[in-house]
């Protein structure tokens, strides 16, 4: 006997129609094929079946005599809501099609049935998930090697980013399968694609800011409202900016299927963030135009530096501003930044007022919330405990977002949408030991400072800042950043901080998770 003989011997199946007698052959056929099946005649006896017995799936007839099949479904829910059902009627009538699908059946068949039909509906509902394993499985270990090979033979920025789409490909496929051990080879694979990308970047970050330039430079956050937004601003098209802050792209990939029912998803890009990948460095250069470096030194009152007591992203409406003007863009405009869900209704209850502006720029803070409440939240982190755990909580609070009711609002407007973030993340697991003074940045992924001791093996190190764009506090000043998902730690009470961030959200180091970000452009389906 073959596996999948001895499978469906264990299945009892339920089998409601008034002319059940007629029926008797597919009966019979079924049992031959080791199904157990019971049968009724009517939908009272059905639910009372349902009640005492348990069983693996139910064909339901939509006409007979007393309850309908429609009605008897709604009392089978009742009871149990997670047996699948399959409606068979005579009727290929919409109207009772649509009431069907609409009462969530699990597949529906026409009649006659023929007896390979039933077969398939049983599989379909029945072993699923065990054939959508077996396809997941399959296919990444088919997809495993050439995907080894791209990664060893990477050599530009667009070899990479098409290194990360396939595995964020399979990262999303394999949620489908129960195969735990599967998921470890992958998060193996993702490790080590982000190492080989950390060579890439050590080796040709520097370039990308030389007098010489770079053939292989990337689209990066300076680059992208100059690049994706003014283009649609000179054709006189209304644009909404919307930046969620600390989106990486595997969770984009996990509420586009959502934002697709409304809005028609015209391009998926993919650009690189500055170092460091966080929110006051790459934000600012994203709403500036600017490096850090050049805000720096010709806008001083809008920088604040790493060890600054104040806010650091306080001036991003001033940047933008300042950015426009100097691209010559005269329009009305408004930014808005959303810290919390509460700011982001009210924002809803007035977005009429918005369509009035040919830009409106949006910065919602929750995703960045969310990431950080893993780390302080012990609750949170069980619900959040692997990558994939994580682009689940945000689905889910992407469903029931504001965020997601404001999309809905402005594809029925006719606005296009640009959606973007400012960088990444990643879950960082090895701690690198380092020494610093007091003026040393205090980021768990890149440190800022002029007295720092450290294998240079451990990380990327910037000797000159201003190299790479960035500000330069003191003369010595230098930057380090971690890659992969390592974090740095200082000597000083080295394992008490070692064990409280392991396997915590961080974001502002070298990781194809932190650094290539989604760059969507959504145009209403309306």
């Amino acid at each position: 006997m073959n596996q999948g003989e001895a499978t469906v011997k264990h299945l009892r199946i339920l089998w409601t129609d008034d002319e059940i007698e007629v029926l008797r052959p597919h009966i019979l056929f079924l049992n031959s094929k080791g199904y157990d099946v019971d049968t009724c005649t009517n939908g009272n006896d059905a639910i009372d079946l349902v009640k005492t017995r348990n069983y693996d799936l139910i064909f339901l007839d939509e006409h007979m005599p007393g309850l309908s099949g429609l009605d008897t479904l709604t009392l089978i829910r009742q009871v149990r809501p997670d047996i699948p059902v399959i409606m068979i009627t005579r009727s290929e009538e919409e109207k009772i099609m649509d009431a069907a699908i609409g009462s969530e059946i699990a597949d529906y068949l026409i009649k006659p049935v023929k007896p390979a039909q039933i077969i398939l509906a049983i599989r379909k509902n029945t072993e699923q998930r065990r054939l959508i394993t077996e396809k997941a499985t399959s296919g990444y270990l088919s997809a495993f090697g050439p995907i080894g090979s791209d990664i060893a033979a990477a050599r530009t920025t667009e070899n990479w980013y098409e290194v990360y789409r396939k595995l964020v490909f399979w990262q999303y496929e394999l949620r489908k399968s129960t195969d735990q051990g599967l998921r470890q080879v992958l998060e193996a694979q993702m490790a080590d694609a982000n190492k080989g990308y950390a060579k890439y970047i050590a080796a040709n970050y520097g370039r990308w800011f030389s007098p010489a330039g770079s053939a292989d430079k990337p689209l990066l956050s300076t680059s992208v409202i100059e690049k994706k937004v003014f283009p649609l601003l000179r054709q006189k098209k209304p644009v909404f900016l919307v930046v969620i802050d600390n989106l990486r792209f595997d969770q984009w990939r996990t509420i586009a299927p959502v934002i697709g029912e409304y809005f028609r998803i015209a391009s998926e890009e993919l650009y690189t963030s500055i170092l460091p990948t966080s929110t006051q460095y790459s934000r600012n250069a994203l709403f500036s135009g600017l490096m850090p470096g050049t805000i720096s030194e010709t806008m001083p009152s809008f920088w604040v530096d790493d060890d600054g007591d104040e806010g650091k992203n306080l001036f991003e409406e001033k940047l933008l501003e300042r950015h426009l003007n100097r691209s010559g863009i005269q329009i009305k405009w408004s930014y808005e930044k959303l810290l919390n869900n509460n700011e982001a209704r009210k924002l809803n209850e007035r977005y009429r007022t918005l369509l009035g502006f040919d830009l409106v720029a949006l910065v919602y803070n929750s995703v960045d919330m969310l990431s950080h409440s893993r780390t302080e939240s012990g609750v949170m982190k069980e619900l959040a405990a692997d990558d994939d755990a994580y682009c689940s909580v945000t689905h889910t609070w992407f469903v029931h977002s504001p965020l997601n009711e404001l999309l809905r609002l402005l594809s029925e407007a006719g606005i296009t949408v640009i959606l973007t973030t400012d960088h990444g993340n990643v879950r960082v697991k090895n701690p690198v030991k380092i020494v610093g003074d007091r003026t040393t940045s205090p980021n768990l992924r890149y440190k800022l400072g002029r007295n720092m001791a450290y294998d240079q093996r451990d990380v990327f190190e910037v000797v000159n800042p201003r190299s790479i764009g960035l500000p330069s506090p003191n003369i010595s000043s230098k930057f380090i950043f971690a890659t992969g998902n390592d974090y740095l730690v200082y000597q000083n009470n080295y394992n008490q901080f070692a064990s409280l961030y392991r396997d915590s959200i961080q974001h502002g180091g070298v990781s194809l998770f932190e650094m290539v970000c989604p760059l969507i452009t959504l145009d209403p389906l309306k």
